[in-house]
């Protein structure tokens, strides 16, 4: 709640029968103060009226001057340096110490407002009567009648605890109780003012009162009045602009130096100011004339403070201050309970370093406004950039497409949603990651004991059952999955299917484990969806159809980066409070999530991504050794880039974020292609100068039995019965099925292929399709070299009657004269047996027919 809404309320008039029994109450008051001190005055309570019965037993003997609101500084690093980035706060006020407040504000205080303020115990008596006196001629005042520096103290902790307050209705009750002109009020200010006076010092007081007191348009305490009003501190005050400041106290809506409108009215109060000062003789005659004889507009150099998230220093930065803010919140260093962290912030002062590299930061928003084009009009397009440090979780980077905007009205180029974290820090409910998420299904494959040089398939075909989930079978329905490209089909290799990021593989290969357990490998690594819900374990959710915030898919890719060793992300390195103690940052949270060999194994896999698989064009131009998984959803609204160097790893994402499915395929980014169709450049141009910061190493080449697992090859049973096939591929650990007889050579019955094909490795318990051969084929001999007669005899051998000699010859001459040159069809094709094959000969040197060729 500001301070300017409840200002009307300080200006209560009172009745004349009022004023008078007021000034009646004073007098008695008064007496008894100077006879007694501050004894419980019952008497007083009677003369003035019954609702005071009481006040003085119901108060304290004192109030607490107590920490104020102050500004909180964030930093972040540049250049390996801290540098400061941003100031937070919930009131802008900076407090000084006594010794840095200038001379003139300490006698702008004390002449403008209590000329006894070193004379009196918190209550001046003089002032009382006086103001009794003036009440006769209908109240008590703008001040309040009689109101001592202490005084006033008092009632601005009773307004700051007030704004302190949950919610905006107890705030501006509290607000109002705080500032109104009655006589019970003032009682109460009385008594706590005199106990202020004995437990603190006039210097503690006077202080306190210039650090707490509002000084209109939104700012606290004569620090941040100076820095706002006049671009300087307040230990540097001249006298006109020291009483121009105390000019404001009163009256803080009508006099503060926000606008020249209210220069007149903070003028003519500051006159009297200085007219005190000079009759005080804080000022001499030179001074004096000097300072009545300027105007506001002369030193007013009004500087808007750099307040808040949006104003922080740097491209960029201002989702990462807003994602920190929240953060340091959370954390016990600030207090045991939410409400007392609250408060701890609200109070201020502390100096927070954050992990944030601001300069790379920065390039990597640049690189954003230049491919994710903020005010693009066919979709409601966003992007990030995250660079997560492996081994240790510092969030380094959180960049944005669009620009950062809390207010209710956003242009279309700015939101408030910080679309790298999850809900409850930025409102954004994450996205699909696509196939980024299939490292889950590679990990847990890998953990099983299986190998990267297995074979599995990745011919599109309707999976409604063969899944387990938590150890029961899962029905899929009419599950009939397709891979990404149309031509994507037949076996491939687990490193292969990787690099090319094959949906039915890694289906496949799902198919071989439990869903569950892939769900746990990701849980270990920190993935959770971002609005908190539990993560989907269904056969989709192997293509990614969960909705997860991009840091935290950066965070699971730098843990494979680090050997398996998993960092919660953090992004606050040290607090240090308002007395200068260091109270630590976000705790070291790693643990070794998955075994090293297994990274190991896995990265293996996606570098293959980048060196010849679904990001060619992300490999940085310094050589760094990169892994790296791309993610695209079904229907292209979600686009990922997921990769990392053994230092750091960086998540690209860019999508729809207002749920519609339109496709970024489809649309250009105005520079170089689609916006799909960029992201390995993109991914490239943010990680060459991460890789230039933070110099990174070569990844360990896993041994070869991770790369083959536990899997067997599959014996060579070619040319064999099927009945020898089923024996030897049953020893072998593999189940044989029948794939039908096809044309082909050799005799009908024996094995013409298998799939997979012989050499390849497959786990044990795999299945084997044999193929055999119907006869109705042969394979064409190799005859080159060979006479005609030994050619003709070698074809009909293989089942190739209808065998011719070409007239033609090749240039040949001496010795091979006669030979065979080559067939037609050529060695090695498989035909029909009554296809015809047409033998070429060697000729003479020039090709000709020689003269005898038998």
């Amino acid at each position: 709640m500001s301070a300017q809404k409840t200002s009307a309320s300080r200006t209560k008039p009172v009745s004349a029968v009022g004023a008078f029994v007021g000034f009646v109450g004073f007098s008695v008051l008064a007496g008894l103060l100077v006879t007694i001190g501050v004894t419980p005055a019952i008497a007083v309570a009677g003369v003035t009226t019954t609702s005071t019965i009481g006040v003085f037993e119901s108060l304290p003997e004192y109030i607490e001057i107590g920490d104020l609101p102050q500004r909180n500084e964030l930093y972040a690093y540049q250049g390996g340096k801290s540098v400061h980035f941003a100031t937070v706060y919930d009131q802008n006020r900076q407090e000084l110490k006594y010794d840095q407040i200038s001379d003139n504000l300490k006698n702008a205080a004390i002449d403008g407002e209590d000329k006894r303020f070193f004379e009196h115990g918190g209550v001046d008596m003089t002032s009382l009567v006086r103001a009794g006196v003036g009440s006769l001629a209908g109240g008590l005042g703008e001040s309040g009648g009689g109101s001592t520096l202490t005084m006033q103290l008092v009632r601005n902790i009773k307004m700051q605890q007030a704004l302190e307050l949950p919610t905006e209705k107890d705030r501006l009750k509290a607000y109002n109780e705080a500032t109104e002109t009655t006589i019970p009020r003032k009682l109460e200010e009385m008594k706590l003012a005199i106990g202020l006076a004995k437990k603190y010092s006039k210097k503690e007081i006077l202080t306190g009162y210039l650090n707490i007191a509002y000084f209109g348009d939104q700012t606290y305490g004569v620090q941040a009045a100076a820095q706002h009003y006049f671009n300087k501190s307040a230990t540097d005050l001249t006298p006109a602009e020291a009483a121009s400041i105390l000019a404001i106290v009163q009256s803080p809506n009508t006099r503060n130096l926000s606008t020249s409108k209210n220069y007149e009215a903070n003028k003519a109060r500051r006159d009297v100011i200085l007219k005190s000062m000079y009759a005080q003789k804080h000022i001499d005659k030179e001074a004096f004339d000097k300072a009545i004889a300027s105007s506001p507009k002369d030193y007013v150099r009004l500087t808007q403070p750099t307040q808040g998230c949006r104003a922080s220093v740097g491209d960029g930065s201002q989702f990462f201050c807003d994602y920190a803010v929240k953060v340091v919140k959370e954390m016990s260093q600030l207090g045991g309970t939410q409400k007392e962290r609250d408060t701890a912030w609200r109070n201020g002062g502390y100096k927070i370093q954050t992990t944030l590299d601001i300069g790379l930061n920065a390039k990597q928003k640049q690189i954003l406004n230049t491919y994710d084009n903020k005010a693009e009009t066919n979709l409601k397009l966003g992007a990030t950039l995250n660079s997560i440090e492996a081994g240790t979780g510092r969030i380094l980077t959180m960049a944005q497409n669009k620009d950062y905007d809390q207010s209710l009205k956003s242009a279309p180029t700015s939101t408030s949603i910080n679309y790298s974290v999850d809900y409850k820090y930025g409102n954004s409910g994450g996205f699909q990651t696509g196939s980024t998420y299939k490292l889950f299904t590679l990990l847990q494959w890998l953990k099983a004991g299986h190998g990267l040089n297995e074979t599995v398939s990745g011919t599109p075909r309707p999976m409604p059952t063969g899944w387990t989930e938590c150890g029961a079978p899962y029905y899929a329905g009419d599950y009939t999955p397709k891979n990404d490209s149309p031509g994507e089909s037949g076996n491939y290799t687990v490193a292969r299917a990787t690099a090319l990021s094959i949906n039915l593989a890694f289906l496949n290969m799902a198919q071989q484990l439990d869903l569950c357990d892939i769900k746990k490998t990701a849980e270990s690594l920190g993935v959770h969806r971002a609005d908190g819900g539990e993560l989907k374990s269904n056969p989709t959710s192997v293509l990614g159809i969960n909705e997860i915030a991009p840091m935290t898919m950066a965070a699971a890719y730098a843990a494979v980066a680090a050997n398996g060793l998993y960092c919660k992300p953090i992004a606050i390195e040290q607090v240090t409070n308002a007395a200068g103690k260091q109270l630590g940052g976000q705790p070291k949270d790693c643990n070794q999530a998955i075994e090293p060999s297994v990274a190991q194994a896995a990265v293996y896999a996606m570098k293959g991504t980048i060196s010849g698989g679904t990001a060619v064009g992300a490999q940085t131009p310094d050589g760094t050794e990169l892994f790296g998984k791309t993610g695209t959803t079904d229907d292209g609204n979600q686009i990922w880039l997921v990769g990392s160097s053994s230092k750091v790893a960086t998540a690209y994402w860019q999508g729809n974020t207002d749920g519609k499915l339109t496709n970024l395929r489809h649309f250009s980014n105005g520079v170089n292609g689609t916006y799909a169709g960029a992201r390995a450049g993109v991914w490239q141009q943010a990680q060459t100068p991460v890789n230039a910061a933070y110099p990174a190493g070569p990844f360990t080449t896993p041994d070869q039995s991770a790369l083959r697992g536990n899997s067997v090859a599959v014996p060579d049973v070619t040319g064999k019965s099927a009945d020898e096939a089923r024996t030897t591929l049953s020893a072998a650990g593999f189940s044989y099925i029948d794939g039908g007889a096809q044309p082909g050579p050799g005799s009908a019955g024996d094995v013409a292929k298998t799939s997979p094909a012989a050499g390849s490795y497959l786990s044990k318990g795999a299945s084997v399709t044999v193929y055999t051969s119907d006869g109705s084929q042969a394979s064409v001999p190799n005859v080159a070299g060979k006479s005609v007669g030994g050619a003709r005899s070698q074809l009909e051998s293989a089942g190739l009657s209808n065998v011719s000699i070409s007239d033609q010859y090749e240039k040949g001459g001496g010795s091979k004269e006669c030979k065979v040159a080559s067939t037609d069809p050529a060695a090695d094709s498989v035909v029909g047996k009554d296809s015809a094959v047409t033998v070429k000969l060697y000729g003479t040197k020039d090709g000709k027919a020689p003269k005898d060729c038998k």
